[in-house]
């Protein structure tokens, strides 16, 4: 049997000293009112709305290039099912977190966020599970596909929003 030592060496109070030194120093100052409002001009907010707006738009592109490309129907209407199973649920989500942001009491708050996460997550399975009866003859690869491609909005605003920060020059 291997035998694993431990390391039993403390750290040094002139260290710990340090460390508590650095943490005084730089301690939580509140923004001026100038100060808050450069800094909310050096990162916009992502808005919600605007990326079920993408995701729309895309979702949109992707079932007019199935139907143009393949011309069958029922590829571009399982495509388009699965751009409804994430815009939906996203819509429902956007809708009630916009209202929990009203919600003075933060634990509230995010209760209600963990609640509408869960609903949207409920939503988007009840969707896919009715695929079927809604279209007749479902493609389940193509329902995928529209699915996968339109949920990956969300990496793409995330990518637009970063590359939009960096791209701006900051002023100190």
């Amino acid at each position: 049997m291997t035998e694993i030592a431990s390391n039993s060496q403390t750290v040094p109070d002139k260290v710990k000293a340090s460390v508590a030194d650095d943490v005084a120093e730089h301690e939580f100052k509140p923004l001026t009112p100038d100060e808050a409002k450069a800094w909310r001009l050096r990162n916009p907010a992502l808005m919600p709305w605007r990326i079920v707006g993408m995701q729309v738009a895309v979702g949109g592109l992707m079932v007019l290039l199935t139907w143009f490309l393949t011309d069958e129907r029922r590829l571009a209407a399982s495509v388009a099912w699965g751009v409804v199973a994430v815009v939906i649920p996203a819509m429902v989500f956007v809708r009630a977190l916009s209202r929990q942001m009203q919600v003075a009491q933060p634990k509230v708050a995010l209760v209600g966020l963990f609640t509408w996460e869960l609903v949207k997550i409920v939503l988007t399975v009840a969707l896919l599970l009715v695929a079927p009866k809604v279209i007749s003859d479902v493609s389940w690869l193509a329902l995928v596909a529209g699915f996968v491609v339109t949920i990956k909005v969300y990496w793409l605003a995330m990518m637009l929003g970063w590359m939009q920060r960096k791209s701006k020059p900051t002023f100190y």
